[in-house]
């Protein structure tokens, strides 16, 4: 069986060294590459890859937000970063493995040989966990201001509508847009979870998942059960699953200990 990976970078000499360097590898087969986070995304969810090469900074996306935005996350990802020193002291904790531009082929064969080495020991799902950690962490260093708007602008065609926050019931993510539900109507918007909770009031809106954003106010019930998992239903009776890495935070703002 053969790993099947997806190349991720805006810059297509970046991506071609890597399509070369791989070529040679036969346990690895390349089954798409692209420059852009829209593009990205769609990759991600029509092939389901074993590894990504994953580019940091892509012009439309973040790597981070291209996380964020599949469906499924059931892969390795080897970021491709200039980032700087701070950071790669945190990819060094929670990620599988980094390239630092520009790297070198021997670097770049210690990586994918820790790829196999992986697979053989089927040690996935953890590495997976790790780079859940790696976003969490991320993000907050990028949250400088935390925003008290009262309105969310929606573009819609050659117009934009605003939106009272106080009227979003819940946000989850679809691909490389939100939905934002209120009451009587559901809105598309172009953005990322992690963007769209800069625009909330923070102590009104809760993330409890990577792809769910839930306003506090609209909770009906909040249910535990006997595993220790917890799930929120709305007033209009959806329900959503805490994830266990969003749970400390969320019952700290709603007020209830674990």
């Amino acid at each position: 069986m053969k790993i099947s990976t997806l190349i991720i970078d805006d810059e297509p000499l970046a991506r071609l060294m890597i399509e070369r360097l791989l070529i040679p590898r036969t346990e690895f087969e390349i089954v798409g590459q692209c420059g852009t986070g829209k593009e990205a995304v769609e990759l991600i969810n029509l092939h389901i890859p074993d590894l990504i090469f994953l580019d940091i900074k892509l012009k439309d996306m973040t790597g981070f937000d291209v996380l964020e935005a599949i469906s499924i996350n059931s892969h390795l990802v080897i970021f491709a970063t200039a980032f700087d020193t701070y950071t790669l002291k945190a990819f060094d904790y929670f990620a599988f493995d980094y390239l630092l531009k520009p790297f070198s082929e021997d670097r770049f064969y210690k990586s994918i040989n820790k790829v196999l080495e992986t697979f053989k020991s089927n040690d996935t799902d953890f590495l997976q966990h790790k780079i859940q950690s790696l976003l969490e962490y991320i993000q907050p260093k990028e949250q400088k201001v935390v925003s008290t708007k009262k309105t969310i602008p929606i573009p819609l065609k050659n117009k934009t509508t605003f939106i009272e926050a106080n009227n979003i019931n819940y946000i989850t993510a679809s691909n490389s847009y939100i939905e934002i539900f209120t009451t009587d109507k559901k809105y598309l918007l172009r953005n990322s979870m992690s963007n769209m909770m800069l625009e909330l009031p923070d102590n009104q809106f809760s993330r409890i998942h990577r792809s769910t954003i839930i306003n506090i106010e609209y909770i009906k019930e909040v249910i535990k059960s006997n595993f220790g998992e917890i799930d929120v239903k709305m007033k209009d009776l959806k329900q959503f699953r805490i994830s266990r890495s969003y749970k400390k935070d969320f019952l700290k703002k709603i007020g209830l200990r674990k």
